[in-house]
């Protein structure tokens, strides 16, 4: 069971709330949780557009208030209930997000711009990281209350029986695979680079201004500000910056530090507590054509390799970088032909089983990599039946029952957690 508010949607009320005055209408309350008249409004407005709704319509406007209701009501519970989430998960949360609306914004510099700030400072901003930590407390608690949940054979058949004429068809659908490499900068590269890094600590060490020497030469999101990252808790950065900036005495400048976005110049600034007050210059490692040409000429290998018999998932093991999919055998799933990513919809939508691609470029966050896809298989359009489509029909009989019993349980809440409407 999702809850209503999508990440995206959360970015967007912070961006509005943080803009709303301190006098704006509480409209409910849940327990110790508050539902503002700006919330209330902007969720509206954005169901409303997206779904082609009224927004004046009284009907909606209730029923989209329950909703918020419904969320705040069992994020008490999860608290009531001691539910746990560390700053390690909010962090990585909060990385995968940010990286999907990277993508879907076309860069980190338009994703800075849509929201009115750095990357770095969505990161390590209190109320992100907060609204990410009440997202997941609800994710939790209605994970653990489903994971028992279970459903028969006579369920499923009855639900079919009962909905079959208003489950839509099932759409073309591609099982696909495919095997991820990124171009790395070359020794030579990288020594230059940490070369520049390196000299540019020495000129600041010598006296120089860093907020200058950030605004000058870093490729940051920050670097208008100096290379200012502000105060931020362990668990705000990737594991070598943080392990670099932390163990840092204020004023001290750090020897160049490379993560997966470069090498580094960091400076303490001050150390509050457990947080720390960080800037930095980045250096990014540049990729020549000779790297991605690499790259290319080792996928069409071992695309060849494959084309001649070799099996794709002991392959995928062997050569991919995709972590998320090497060990399956870079297996990326059943994908229906409405949700084939843009990047390689035009191969796979006129694709037959078998193919494999060329080596194609694709964006992974800031940076980008190349793959080759293939199509192990493809599944016609079809009427649903019970037949073919049985763990399909499966699944969409457990889901109605997980929102029935979801709903029983939110109307019991309703009854033992205080709440009242301020309309």
């Amino acid at each position: 069971m999702r809850t209503m508010f999508t990440f995206v949607f959360l970015l967007c009320v912070y961006t509005v709330s943080s803009a709303q005055t301190t006098l704006d209408k509480i409209v409910a309350v849940v327990d110790r949780e508050i539902i503002t008249q700006s919330d209330l409004n902007f969720t509206l407005q954005q169901l409303a557009l997206q779904n082609r709704m009224d927004p004046n319509s009284k009907e909606l406007r209730d029923r989209i208030l329950d909703g918020m209701i419904n969320d705040k009501l069992v994020l008490a519970q999860a608290i009531e209930d001691s539910i746990i989430v560390t700053e390690e998960e909010v962090t990585d949360r909060l990385e995968q997000q940010i990286s999907r609306l990277t993508h879907q914004a076309g860069g980190q510099e338009q994703l800075e711009r849509v929201y009115g700030m750095s990357v770095n400072r969505m990161k390590r901003d209190y109320q992100f990281r907060d609204l990410i930590r009440k997202q997941m407390l609800v994710q939790k608690i209605q994970q653990q209350r489903q994971a028992s949940l279970t459903i028969s054979r006579r369920e499923v058949e009855e639900f079919f029986t009962t909905y079959k004429d208003s489950i839509p068809k099932v759409p073309t659908e591609f099982e696909l695979s495919h095997i991820y490499i990124e171009p790395k900068g070359d020794s030579t590269v990288l020594k230059s680079t940490y070369n520049k890094a390196q000299a540019i600590a020495d000129s600041i060490k010598a006296g120089g201004d860093f907020a200058e020497f950030a605004k000058r030469y870093s490729s940051d999101g920050s670097a208008s500000q100096g290379g200012d990252l502000g105060f931020a808790r362990r668990g705000s950065f990737v594991k070598e910056f943080e392990e670099a900036a932390f163990t840092l005495g204020e004023s001290q400048i750090s020897k160049p530090v490379k993560t997966q976005f470069g090498y580094h110049v960091i400076q303490l600034v001050e150390r509050r507590g457990d947080a720390v007050r960080t800037r930095h210059i980045l250096f990014p490692i540049e990729v020549s054509k000779a790297n991605d040409d690499s790259v290319v000429a080792q996928l069409n290998r071992i695309r060849a390799q494959a084309l001649a018999g070799e099996n794709f998932g002991l392959l995928a093991r062997k050569f991919s970088k995709d972590i998320d999919s090497k060990d399956v055998g870079g297996d990326l799933g059943k994908v229906a032909i409405d949700q084939l990513d843009p990047v390689y919809k035009d191969f796979v939508k006129t694709a037959k089983a078998g193919d494999i691609s060329e080596p194609r470029k694709v964006p992974v966050g800031n940076k980008y990599g190349y793959h080759i896809i293939f199509v192990r298989s493809v599944t016609p359009e079809h009427t649903i039946n019970l037949n073919e489509d049985y763990k399909r029909i499966e699944q969409l009989a457990l889901q109605f029952k997980l929102s029935n019993n979801y709903q029983i349980w939110v109307e019991d809440l309703r009854k033992t957690i205080y709440w009242e409407k301020k309309l």
